[in-house]
Parts: C-alpha cells; structure tokens; sequence
C-alpha cells in the first residue's frame, strides 16, 4: 500500500470531528467487525465516530462484538433548517408554535413595534458529518439507501474507500483498494499499522481477527496468503483474543440455529452444470425451528465450507410473517408472497452483474434480493434462469 495514500489517510482522520463508516447493504461478518475496529481506534478525543448499514440486523454470534449495538440501519437527522430573524428593531417577548394539517406555524410575539417578512432568513446547516469511510462497497450503490436516501451528502463529504474487490471503482478521495487481500479487515488491519503500529492490539486487534476469521473461512479459503497468516499472527500476539473468537463464532450456537442449519442442508441441491449449491427455506422451516431470518447470518459461509467446489452458492426463503404455519392456521399465507435470496459467489464471477435483472443490493461477492408474488420453487426457477443466462 502506498505511503502517501496511508498519509492522506491519517491526514483526512486526525481533521476529523464526526465520521460516518458505512459499509455495504448485507455485510458480512468481515465488514462488520472491520467497521468496528476502525470505530475503536478514530473514536478519541472529542471526535465523534457513527457506524452505520442499510437495514442492518446484527447477527447473534457477533455480539461479543464491542459497539456492535450501536450501528444505525438508517441515517438521519444529517442537516438542521435554520429560521433567522432579525430581532434588533423589535425584540421578542413570546415565541410559540402548532402543527395542523401537516404544518408547522411559529408564532413570534415583539414586545414593541412590528415583525415584517423582511426581518426573516432561512438557511441549512452543513451536514454533521465531514468524513465518509466506506467498507466492502466496490461502488456507492452498494450501501443501498444510506446512500440512495442522501447522495448529496456521498457527493459533497470526502470518501475514504477501503475494499479488497478487485472491480472497485475507486470513488473516493483516498482509495484503500488491496484486490490480492483476503479480506477487508486485512486492508483496514494493514493501513492502521502503516499509521501507528502499536494501537493495533487489544478489542482493536480482537475486531480485526474476527473479520479475518470470518472472510476466510477460518483460514480455509483459497485467496488466503502467507502475508494473511502472518497478518493473524501479528494480532494474537498483539492481545487478539483467538479463543474468544472461535468459541463465539463456532462454539455457542443455540439449538435453534442449529435445527436451521439442519432444515438447510436438508433442502440442500446441487448444479454441476451451473457450479451452483443451493438450498431453500420455508416459513415452516423457521417456526419448526424457532428461528427468524436473523438466523441466517454464516449459513452463506457454511456452505461455502461444506462445498468447496462450487463456484455460486444460493439461499432463498419466505418471509416468517409473524409465526403463523405456513399449513394453516387462522390466516394461512398465499400460495405466492414474498421471497428473499441470498447468492455468494467466488471471485471468478460478479454476484450484482449476475443476477442484475432482480436489482440486487450488496456486494460483488454477496448479493441480496427479493422476489414478490412467487413461490418457493417459481423463485428458484428464475433465479437459476436468470444464472444461467449470465453465465453463457
């Protein structure tokens, strides 16, 4: 990595004074941990310091994970309307207001002489945050509706673009960009040693870890390098807590999960045509299990663990609409209603370029989409149509 860019990169951190990181819609274990590992380590001093992900929903065994509650799945609040009044002629002695029928009145009472429209102003704040770091999004349209919902913020805040996908399209005023990294905690572990080595220890170096344990596999992928390994080493001895990791992320799943992870590979299916492991869920199979689609969070990895060889892997499952069987009951759901999928794919393929046909959101190597009105089966068939077709 560059000196001058881990330069800019410390530069644009110490000016400073609040930071949104955001990474991408679906992030995996590897982002989430990476973000809060850059949290721990810029929140000092008076500096203020905001995680945040489109519909973000932590899974279970990343909450050992410090500040992981904090992560905002929405921004808001970003600017004030300011109302200026020039009070020097005619100063104020009541000030009220009312809302009715979706408007805002502000009674202003002078104690002497007369308020007129001339004596008003209005204006808008600066957006409170002045730095952007970003996290496994190979471009803006990754992070979704943080940035769908407030692109002139993206467009007027500095970017600092941290990412190991090799299609990054490198939109920020820094770019961090490490396509041959294993990880994203890899690139984020590695700028911050470039910066101040020694504070690259305790829950820092724990976060970071954790990101790496999870984006390889437990060290099991194929893009793993020995600069990964050393990278890891490094950490343990710096106070990463291995232990506490694997027995978090491996060790303390709960029965439910495991019935899940159960249902999962029963429905599991191969296409050796397409390279493509996929499995499907039903409503039945989360109420049977007594689980909810939070509980899907390392299914996607699992299964790229348990099959090695297949190039895309596919997780598609019906929404629990409040625990009612799909069998029946007083309000059985509809023959056709809402499916959401899940595809990871190596990094021989572009999961959005894929399937772009359902607009999907994510990554390039995990998308995720939603399908209306089909069932199961109808949204297996289209989805593998619609891979098939990409990959002739």
């Amino acid at each position: 990595m560059a000196l001058n860019e881990i330069s800019q990169f410390k530069t644009l951190l110490e000016n400073s004074r609040h930071m949104l990181i955001v990474f991408a819609v679906g992030g995996n274990g590897d982002a989430v941990a990476s973000a809060l590992a850059l949290k721990l380590w810029c929140a000092e001093g008076s500096r203020q310091v905001d995680v945040a992900s489109s519909d973000f929903r932590a899974a279970s065994n990343l909450h050992f994970l410090p500040g992981i509650e904090e992560i905002k799945p929405e921004l808001a609040h970003l600017q004030k309307f300011i109302i200026k009044v020039d009070v020097s002629k005619a100063p104020i002695d009541t000030l009220s207001y009312d809302v009715k029928d979706n408007w805002l009145s502000i009674y202003l009472t002078p104690k002497s002489g007369t308020i007129t429209k001339q004596e008003l102003r209005t204006a808008q704040s600066t957006f409170k945050y002045d730095l952007i770091i970003t996290l496994g999004a190979a471009d803006l349209n990754a992070l979704g509706n943080i940035f769908f919902n407030n692109t002139d913020l993206f467009y007027r805040t500095p970017i600092i673009n941290i990412d190991s996908q090799a299609g990054n399209e490198r939109y920020g005023q820094v770019n961090l960009v490490e396509p041959t990294a294993a990880a994203v905690s890899e690139v984020v572990a590695r700028s911050l040693q470039g910066m101040e080595p020694g504070r690259v220890a305790g829950e820092i170096a724990t976060s970071l870890l954790t990101g790496l344990t999870i984006a390889t596999g437990s060290f099991k992928h194929a893009r793993l390098s020995p600069l990964t390994l050393q990278l890891a080493s490094d950490l343990v001895q710096n106070g990463a807590e291995r232990e506490k990791i694997v027995e978090r992320l491996y060790r303390t799943r709960s029965v439910a999960s495991l019935k899940l992870w159960g249902q999962a590979l029963t429905h599991l299916q191969t296409d050796s045509a397409l390279g493509l492991v996929s499995t499907t869920l039903t409503r039945d199979d989360f109420i049977r299990s007594g689980t909810t689609p939070d509980d899907l969070h390392g299914i996607v990895d699992e299964l790229l663990s348990t099959a090695p060889e297949a190039k895309l892997t596919l997780v598609l499952y019906e929404e629990n609409n409040g625990g009612q069987s799909a069998k029946g009951g007083p309000n059985p759901p509809k023959a056709g209603g809402k499916i959401n999928g899940i595809l990871a794919v190596d990094k021989n393929f572009d999961a959005l370029k894929l399937i772009a046909q359902l607009n999907p959101t994510g990554t390039k190597r995990q998308a995720n989409f939603v399908l209306e009105n089909m069932t199961l089966k109808e949204a297996e068939e289209r989805v593998k149509g619609i891979i098939a077709g990409g990959r002739s």
